[in-house]
């Protein structure tokens, strides 16, 4: 089976034909770093840590690029009240955003351009755009893109003007010439800060000082590291109008060329029934996450459920995960697995499903189910190659990389030393038949959320799930 993948453009699932052989170029929406991430941030970034994991497993030389928005309202506005300059702010955000992605076991991309890098790049579109009779100068000295010359727009939300609502980051300005129009270059305005402002003329350009818009940025810094076509654009399913539509409009615009072959979305992460966001104020931040439940725990929570659909936040469905993993541990934990994982034979049986299921849209739902699957087959057979190709197949998606007998105890409220004592208090009790003092220990334990586990090799432990 061939793999497929959902084309936001089209609307359809397609056959994915990269355009170089066995080379696959992907670009990503990344951060905009003001503030720390959270679950829905590691919703979209784990995704696409999905999609990049699986293509490299098919056997493609990948460069996944996830850009870092560092220059944005948001940041000046919030360096603002911190007095200190943008770049402390946007560093210390960007490293913060790196440790909690690390934890997740999200990979770094291949490449992690920052939009302060690539100012000259996008002064060279917004030339290209003004020469082609696709951007005026405002009023207000913002350059602006003119929406209705480009006869394309709507092709990637499937509606026309008429139906789309304008959606900027900040108000739309009467001096458009339109409402749809959108800023590629602001004019600096009175207050700004210094380091938010560009000499455009010193770059050799004459749309005076100010700084970039949103939109063109990731124009600039796609086809810089991947040209001016590649083959995947991802993102979240909220960057789909009005931010990708205004790429594929300025990109276009500038090349004549379409930037991305494929167009994938994630689902959005939903509380209560709203989307997470952090404009209505019912987000978590990976680390509050983070800070009651295992990564990898996390990561099964948001690899589970299909990358398109929405995903439901709740302790609940986090418990729920937890328990789901520890079945999966618990199998390996029975068996003597190889050290190393082993080479995965794709055409074995469970690996086959596997690869069916991820090859048909990312289908990590049913391959999770494999997983499963081959969890009860290894309690039957008590096999340790079934057991290394769990391991193997898991690490496909970043799941079971750890110790299993760590992941067992994670989450303990008991300091370990303390429990191993008690379990030789325990064994002590038992050896001098006093059976009393050896139940109760085990009792308090149990209360304390600790689960003893008895075999001919001696006595582990646990933490409930």
């Amino acid at each position: 089976m061939s793999l497929t993948l959902y084309n936001t453009l089209t609307r359809q699932c397609e056959t994915f034909v990269p355009l170089r052989p066995g080379k696959v170029g992907m670009y990503v929406c990344g951060m905009t770093v003001y503030d720390l991430c959270h679950i829905g941030h590691a919703r979209m970034m784990m995704g696409f840590d999905v999609v990049q994991r699986w293509l490299r497993a098919s056997g493609y030389a990948v460069t996944y690029v996830r850009n870092i928005t560092d220059i944005d309202d948001k940041i000046i506005q919030r360096a603002v009240q911190r007095g200190i300059a943008i770049r402390t702010l946007t560093d210390a955000m960007v490293a913060e955003m790196h440790a909690d992605t690390a934890r997740l076991g999200i990979e770094p991309p291949t490449l992690e351009p920052r939009a302060t890098d690539y100012v000259p790049q996008m002064l060279e579109i917004i030339s290209t755009l003004r020469d082609r009779g696709l951007a005026y100068r405002a009023d207000d000295g913002d350059m602006n893109f003119s929406v209705r010359k480009f006869p394309g727009y709507g092709q990637l939300s499937g509606k026309s003007l008429d139906e789309l609502r304008a959606g900027e980051r900040v108000a739309v300005q009467s001096d458009k010439h339109d409402p749809f129009d959108f800023a590629l270059w602001k004019a600096a305005k009175a207050g700004e800060p210094a380091d938010a402002v560009w000499d455009s003329a010193a770059l050799g350009h004459d749309f005076g000082p100010g700084r970039p818009g949103w939109h063109i940025e990731c124009s600039a810094m796609s086809c810089a590291t991947l040209g001016e076509t590649f083959d995947i654009h991802g993102g979240g399913a909220d960057l789909q109008f009005p931010h990708h539509e205004n790429e594929i409009a300025q990109s276009q615009g500038a090349s004549g060329k379409p930037p991305a072959n494929v167009w994938m979305h994630n689902g959005f992460v939903r509380v209560d029934n709203e989307k997470m966001s952090k404009s209505l104020g019912n987000f978590f931040t990976i680390r509050e996450v983070l800070e009651k439940f295992h990564p990898e725990t996390v990561r099964l929570f948001l690899v589970r459920t299909h990358y398109r659909s929405p995903l439901n936040y709740s302790d609940t469905h986090l418990h729920d995960a937890q328990a789901a993993l520890k079945r999966l541990y618990t199998a390996l934990a029975a068996v003597t697995a190889p050290e190393l994982p082993p080479a995965i034979d794709w055409s074995g049986p469970y690996a086959a499903a596997f690869k069916a299921a991820m090859d048909n849209d990312m289908g990590t739902p049913e391959a999770i189910a494999v997983l499963f699957d081959l969890a009860s087959e290894v309690n039957r057979s008590q096999s340790p190659q079934l057991a290394g190709l769990l391991q193997a197949l898991g690490g496909v998606l970043g799941l079971l990389q750890g110790n299993p007998q760590d992941f067992m105890q994670s989450g303990a409220r008991v300091d370990p030393q303390q429990i191993q004592m008690l379990i030789d208090e325990r064994a002590q009790a038992k050896a001098q038949r006093n059976f009393a003092r050896a139940d109760a220990i085990r009792q308090d334990l149990l209360a304390q959320g600790i689960v003893l586990k008895d075999s001919a090799l001696g006595t582990t432990w646990e933490a409930a799930s």
